[in-house]
């Protein structure tokens, strides 16, 4: 499949290496040759790992060729205090899907770090990959991106459901960062 990866940062370079082993991948970036809008136009799917800040400026650009379209959001609302910068009423990816109604908005990848991103894994466990969105068919294609970089996808519902992932996102978060544990750790959903 052909993925437009919109950020190039930590993030969306983890992606890019994990998924580019099984995919075409191309880069959209505002400080980059090729552009937001014009990987946009060429992606077949759409992921969306960009600061939540910069959100709305790119999805100006992607809008025109959103339609029918998988959309990935990765992004996180989070303010330089680790905290979440948007309404517990509300998610990023509902917002997002507000924003561009012809898209087939899907959250995932938020709740896990970009050192773990390309592999799917902390060490030898292998981690979920939670999925929430309105779609079907958008769910299972990213179900499949997701192993296709070693993940095990988990689809937890609705893109209401995305709150929680956001939810998740600044627990991780919180746990790395202000309880020390750093970002060598991951969610994993266990059935005994």
């Amino acid at each position: 499949m052909k993925i437009a990866i919109i950020g190039k940062g930590n993030v969306g370079s983890a992606l890019c290496n994990g998924l580019s082993r099984k995919h075409e991948t191309k880069f959209g970036h505002r400080d980059l040759a090729e552009s937001v809008f014009s990987a946009a136009k060429w992606g077949e799917i759409i992921i969306l790992a960009i600061p939540y800040e910069s959100v709305n400026d790119a999805l100006e650009e992607i809008r025109p060729y959103s339609e029918g379209k998988v959309l990935i959001d990765v992004t996180n609302a989070v303010n330089q205090n680790l905290e979440l910068s948007i309404s517990c009423a509300t998610s990023t990816a509902e917002e997002i899907q507000k924003k561009l109604p012809e898209a087939k908005v899907v959250k995932a990848f938020n709740t896990v770090f970009a050192a773990n991103q390309s592999v799917g894994k902390v060490g030898n466990e292998q981690l979920t990959a939670f999925i929430v969105g309105n779609d079907l068919k958008a769910k299972q294609t990213v179900a499949q991106l997701t192993k296709d970089i070693g993940f095990e996808p988990l689809d937890c519902g609705s893109l209401k459901t995305a709150r929680y992932l956001d939810a998740m996102a600044m627990m991780i978060m919180q746990i790395a960062f202000k309880q020390g544990l750093g970002t060598s750790i991951g969610y994993k959903m266990v059935k005994g």
